[in-house]
C-alpha cells in the first residue's frame, strides 16, 4: 500500500485543533475516521495484479538514434485503473520519461510510450513494469511490480560512412572504370591503349605496338593498363582485451575500432575482396565469416552490438591459428588494438614474426590527441610534469610503432575521428601499390 500526500494532510488537519483544544477523544475518533476512509479508498483501488502486458518496440536500433518503446495495458477487471506506471529501462537505455500517469477503464487497454535514446552499445534491457493504483479519493494506493522483459538490440552507429563515397571514388578510379590506370606488383591486365606522355614506358606492349600503325603509316605505341586483383582475403582481428576499454576522447577504444572495421569491411567488398572479421582476447568473442555485398555489414553490425572490453591481457599467441583458421592464403592482416608501449605491445611483437611471414599485416591504433596537447604545455610546474609524462607516452608509442615497421608491418594511427579513414586509405594505397 502507498500513502497520498492528501492523507497525511488530512491528518495534520484533524491533529492541530486537537493539540489546541486538547481533547485527546476527538483525536482518537478523527484518526478512527481517517483509517476508515483510507480502507474504503483502498478497497475500491482497482488491483494491479490484475493487469496484462504487452510490449512493442523495434528489435535494434543504432547507437545515438532515438526509437519509441510501447507498453500496452489491458484491465481485465470490473473497476477502472487510475494510476501512475514505470517503465523500468536500465539508466543506458537513456529513457527520457519512465512515469507515466494513466487511466484504464475496465475491459479497455491503453498504451503508454517511453522514448528511448540508449548511449551505450549492446542488449538494453526492461525487466519489470510498477503499477501505482489510487482509490477515488487518492488517499491510498495499492502498487505492484509485475516482471515484463523487453530487449533492444543497440548497434553500432557507423559513423564513418560519411567517409565511404570519397573512398568508392578513388577505388573507381584504381579500378580502371576511370582515365586513371595503374601497374604494380600482383595486379591484372585490363586492356591495352595508345600511349600518351606520363605513362611509364615499362608498360609498353611491344607486339601490341608491332601490330598498330595510323592511317599515314607511322607507328603508334600501345600501353597495357592494369586493375587491382579481385577476390583477395582481408582478415580484420579486433582486440577486445583491456587496452580496448580506454576512452579516448568520447568514446572507448574498441568503438573506434568497430567504426574503422565496418568502413574498412564496406569498402573492401565494394573492391571485391572478402572480409572476415574475428573479435578476440582470451577466447573469440565473435566472428563473421563468408559474408558478402550488404550481408557483410549487417552480420558485422550484429556480431559487434553485444560485444564489451573485457579486462584481460589478450592472448596474442593464439591469434596465428586463429587467422589460418580462416585463411591459408595471403591476405591483408588488419589487426586493431593499443600501441601504447613496449610492456604492453610484447607479446604482439613476439608473434609479430609468424603473422608477416604469410601475410601483409597492417596494425592500427588510436592515438589520444590531448597527449599531444599537454606535450606542447610548459605553462606551470604542474604542466611541465604533464607535458613530461604525456611525451613518455608518445616516445613509447612510436618506439612500438618502429617494432612493428622492422618487423614487416605497417602502422596507421590516428584520433578517434582520424583512424577510420586512415585505415581505409592505408588499404586503398596498398591496392595501387599492387601489394594486395
Amino acid at each position: 500500500m502507498a500513502v497520498s500526500g492528501w492523507l497525511v494532510l488530512l491528518v495534520a488537519a484533524g491533529i492541530v485543533p486537537v493539540v489546541l483544544l486538547d481533547a485527546p477523544v476527538v483525536l482518537w475518533w478523527w484518526l478512527l475516521g481517517v483509517a476508515v476512509l483510507v480502507a474504503v479508498d483502498l478497497l475500491l483501488a482497482a488491483s494491479p495484479r490484475a493487469l496484462r502486458f504487452e510490449r512493442e518496440l523495434p528489435a535494434r536500433t543504432r547507437l545515438g538514434e532515438s526509437v519509441t518503446a510501447r507498453l500496452l495495458i489491458t484491465n481485465p477487471a470490473r473497476r477502472s485503473l487510475r494510476g501512475v506506471v514505470r517503465d523500468a529501462w536500465q539508466p543506458s537505455a537513456g529513457a527520457v520519461r519512465t512515469r507515466h500517469r494513466i487511466t484504464v477503464p475496465a475491459g479497455e487497454r491503453r498504451a503508454v510510450e517511453t522514448r528511448l535514446r540508449p548511449f551505450r552499445r549492446g542488449e538494453r534491457r526492461a525487466e519489470h513494469v510498477t503499477v501505482r493504483s489510487f482509490g477515488p479519493l487518492r488517499l491510498a494506493a495499492r502498487q505492484a511490480t509485475v516482471a515484463v522483459t523487453g530487449t533492444l538490440r543497440v548497434l553500432p552507429p557507423f559513423a564513418s560512412r560519411k567517409h565511404l563515397p570519397s573512398r568508392l571514388a578513388r577505388l573507381r578510379e584504381l579500378d580502371g572504370r576511370t582515365s586513371v590506370m595503374i601497374r604494380g606488383q600482383g595486379t591484372e591486365f585490363d586492356s591495352l591503349r595508345e600511349y600518351v606522355r606520363g605513362d611509364d614506358v615499362r608498360s609498353i606492349d611491344w607486339r601490341a605496338t608491332a601490330r598498330r600503325t595510323d592511317p599515314t603509316g607511322a607507328q603508334k605505341l600501345v600501353v597495357r593498363t592494369w586493375r587491382p586483383e579481385r577476390d583477395r582475403r582481408v582478415v580484420i582481428v579486433v582486440d577486445t582485451g583491456r587496452l580496448s576499454a580506454a576512452r579516448v576522447g568520447d568514446e572507448p577504444r574498441i568503438d573506434t575500432a568497430f567504426e574503422s572495421s565496418l568502413l574498412l569491411g564496406a569498402l573492401a567488398s565494394h573492391a571485391g575482396d572478402r572480409v572476415d572479421l574475428v573479435m578476440v582476447d582470451r577466447r573469440v568473442r565473435g566472428r563473421v565469416q563468408g559474408a558478402t555485398g550488404a550481408e557483410l555489414l549487417t552480420r558485422m553490425v550484429e556480431a559487434m552490438a553485444p560485444v564489451e572490453p573485457e579486462l584481460i591481457e589478450t592472448d596474442w599467441a593464439a591469434v596465428p591459428g586463429i587467422v589460418r583458421s580462416v585463411t591459408t592464403q595471403r591476405a591483408l592482416l588488419v589487426l586493431l588494438t593499443a600501441i601504447d608501449g613496449i610492456g604492453s605491445s610484447r607479446s604482439l611483437l613476439s608473434v609479430l614474426p609468424q603473422l608477416t611471414e604469410k601475410h601483409l599485416v597492417m596494425v592500427a591504433s588510436v592515438s589520444d590527441p590531448a597527449e599531444v596537447e599537454a606535450a606542447r604545455q610548459r605553462g606551470d610546474a604542474r604542466e611541465v610534469y604533464r607535458a613530461a609524462a604525456a611525451e613518455r607516452s608518445l616516445l613509447d608509442a612510436g618506439r612500438v610503432a618502429a617494432a612493428i615497421n622492422r618487423l614487416g608491418g605497417e602502422v596507421v594511427l590516428g584520433a578517434p575521428a582520424e583512424l577510420p579513414p586512415a585505415v581505409a586509405d592505408r588499404y586503398l594505397a596498398l591496392k595501387a601499390a599492387g601489394r594486395l
